[in-house]
């Protein structure tokens, strides 16, 4: 995520994390990291999660933790030189998939704070989900309300998004059978499903971004239709348009690791992993073979498909060319899968899309190809964290678009 008051850029992979700024003085920019971990280091940790106030410029990073069901969190306010122990969520909380979002109270809710934005942590358990929140910037939260339950959705959900009215928006992949979003309009209290018409149950998280007007788009995937799948809606997910497959001009036969982001009232970003190659996306292992098959032919990439008139029109951008993110299958299954007994869960859970204080569109990703790998060698099978940026071209921030038409930064 971002820090709009300095610029860095914070990276989480396991329980490091990375400051990363860039210079655009030179061209192409060049990007300097350091090793900003705080007091977390070294522990047995899952779900690594990191999230910025665009407000402030507080930096949170979660880890999930075994044991009675929560996580344990820390927050700085000073770009990552020095890190406070919080409280990951609070007294009920779920044993995984823990997320966490932050955003302006809704006006016209009376709750006391001493920190301007209230700080979401929703995770999921066995029966249900749960999300708190905190009013004192994440130092300790409330008390825990159940999002839905098994009987409605699925267990694993995305990440909360807040909009700028205050609504919290928590998507989930399988509640009835499609997609939806579980709304809050009152700090969290109370919840409701929206549902996504047209959709089906999903493979993987979706992603559910708010435009400054509140125009929401989910980019999602489903079972057996594995492609970059996205739907707008104008009124807090009460209707939707149509279903569009993103990557269909492009050929993209499947996708993986929906990260959506939005800016100005009309402009929208969706990160993913897309291959060409026809067929199921997942690892053949977590489909019940007993062995992987990771010399098979699918080349993945990373893409961004952009949009600047609300959702109706989009242009897709293999921002890795040449460089293959992942060669063979991409796991689905979670721990104790197996694909990971056989090594080929290498991509993990979460990919992240952002943009910064000008509006540049950032994907986060691990990358699974590298070295011989690129160039059809020996599989990898690595997970190298790995940050693209734009470098030209409009942003999802009119007001720092850059002069067309101008020679692109890289």
């Amino acid at each position: 995520d971002v820090n709009t008051q300095t610029s860095s850029i914070f990276f989480i992979a396991g329980t490091e994390v990375d400051r990363v700024k860039f210079d655009d003085g030179v061209s192409p920019a060049r990007d300097t990291w350091e090793d900003k971990t705080g007091t977390l280091s070294g522990l047995q940790t899952s779900d690594p999660i990191l999230v910025a106030d665009r407000d402030t410029g507080r930096i949170f990073a979660s880890q999930l933790v075994l044991g009675p069901g929560n996580s344990i969190q820390e927050y700085s306010d000073t770009d990552g030189e020095s890190w406070e122990p919080s409280i990951g969520g609070s007294f009920k909380a779920g044993l995984d998939h823990q997320a966490l979002g932050v955003g302006p109270y809704p006006a016209g809710v009376q709750i006391p704070h001493t920190y301007p934005n209230a700080v979401y942590y929703c995770s999921q358990d066995l029966y249900a989900a749960y999300c708190s929140r905190s009013d004192n910037g994440g130092v300790t939260f409330g008390a825990s309300v159940p999002v839905y339950t098994l009987l409605e959705c699925g267990g694993l959900h995305g990440h909360p998004k807040v909009a700028a009215d205050g609504t919290v928006y928590l998507p989930n992949k399988g509640c009835n059978g499609g997609q939806a979003l579980i709304v809050s309009e009152d700090a969290g209290q109370s919840w409701q499903i929206r549902a996504i018409p047209g959709s089906g149950q999903g493979r993987w998280d979706p992603s559910v971004a708010v435009a400054a007007d509140g125009t929401l788009y989910v980019g999602y995937m489903e079972q057996g239709n594995d492609k970059a799948m996205v739907v707008v809606s104008h009124d807090k997910g009460l209707t939707w348009s149509p279903p569009i497959d993103v990557g269909a001009p492009y050929g993209i036969r499947n996708a993986v690791f929906p990260a959506i982001v939005a800016g100005d009232p009309q402009r929208a970003a969706y990160f993913f992993l897309g291959t060409t190659k026809p067929g199921h996306s997942g690892d053949p292992a977590s489909m019940g073979n007993t062995t992987a098959d990771p010399a098979d032919d699918a080349y993945w990439y990373a893409y961004v498909a952009m949009t600047y008139d609300g959702g109706a029109n989009w242009t897709v951008r293999d921002v890795t060319p040449g460089d293959p993110v992942q060669r063979g299958a991409i796991c689905d299954g979670g721990f104790n899968s197996p694909c990971e007994a056989a090594g080929t869960r290498n991509l993990l859970d979460f990919n992240d899309a952002i943009m910064d204080e000008e509006g540049r569109i950032l994907g986060a990703f691990a990358d699974g190809c590298t070295g011989p790998c690129v160039t059809g060698g020996t599989n990898s099978l690595t997970e190298n964290g790995v940050i693209v940026r734009q470098a030209s071209g409009r942003r999802l921030l009119a007001a720092h678009d850059p002069p067309e038409p101008t020679i692109p930064g890289t």
